[in-house]
């Protein structure tokens, strides 16, 4: 009689086609808990305090990341989208209505975002407008705990006087600039990209390598890549235990 020798169950797993593991899936998959979780953590935002001038802001530790931008880029909504909160960051039909420097906390008091006042358009006297932008200077030449800025420019207006100037003493302080090209919703998707591969190549004629993304407030593109930009900025880490993402819908406010 002639006996078969049963395979063991280690030979047959050492038999078995090996799959092939993709490093790339599992990066991406890191890199969505990681926004998912980041966009949840925004969301803890609260409002810390406003100060007119540098002296008397919140304390300069921790780490920070200022909205700056023309008072009718969108700031505002830009930073109420991004913590869905409607009324965090208070937008106004009238532009140039933020005049003080605004920070609002993430969980953690030495984790800030800051609303600066928006330039070059505010509805004040000449004389106002000046102590405004005299006030940003010192903000962003002497702030040791700001870690960069997120730039806003209207899609359709990049890269205006003021908008330049903000480049170039974030350079001159070796800061961090993303730039968000705001209400890309009023302009369709080809006109959107021409306009950011023109703004991509101007900052490589001035030699400044800055991030850059399309971004809108009212149908929320760009929201996941901007999140992902903060949290690394502000040295978010991820939760031993990842909570679900509140999926709660905001209303966007005009700016």
């Amino acid at each position: 009689m002639t006996y078969r020798s049963a395979k063991s169950k280690d030979t047959k797993a050492r038999l078995a086609p090996k799959q092939k593991i993709s490093y790339a899936k599992k990066t991406e998959d890191v890199t969505a808990l990681y926004t998912e979780q980041a966009l949840n953590w925004l969301r803890q935002a609260e409002f810390l305090m406003s100060a007119p001038k540098l002296s008397i802001c919140v304390e300069d530790t921790g780490y920070e990341i200022a909205f700056a931008g023309r008072s009718n880029a969108g700031k505002s909504s830009a930073i109420n989208t991004l913590t869905n909160q409607k009324q965090l960051a208070r937008a106004s039909k009238r532009p140039g209505r933020t005049q003080m420097i605004n920070f609002f906390s993430l969980g953690n008091p030495a984790q800030r975002l800051v609303d600066l006042p928006g330039y070059g358009y505010a509805a004040v006297p000449e004389a106002m407008k000046i102590v405004w932008q005299k006030e940003l200077e010192n903000y962003l030449i002497h702030r040791q705990s700001l870690q960069g800025l997120v730039l806003l420019m209207d899609i359709r207006h990049p890269l205006q006087h003021f908008d330049q100037m903000m480049l170039e003493w974030a350079h001159s302080r070796q800061l961090f600039v993303h730039i968000l090209l705001t209400k890309a919703d009023k302009l369709n998707r080809g006109p959107a990209h021409k306009v950011l591969l023109e703004v991509q190549q101007e900052l490589k004629k001035m030699k400044l390598h800055f991030s850059i993304q399309l971004f809108s407030s009212l149908d929320k593109q760009g929201l996941a890549e901007l999140a992902g930009v903060m949290a690394g900025r502000l040295n978010f880490t991820l939760p031993i235990e990842p909570q679900p993402l509140d999926n709660t819908a905001i209303v966007d406010n005009a700016d």
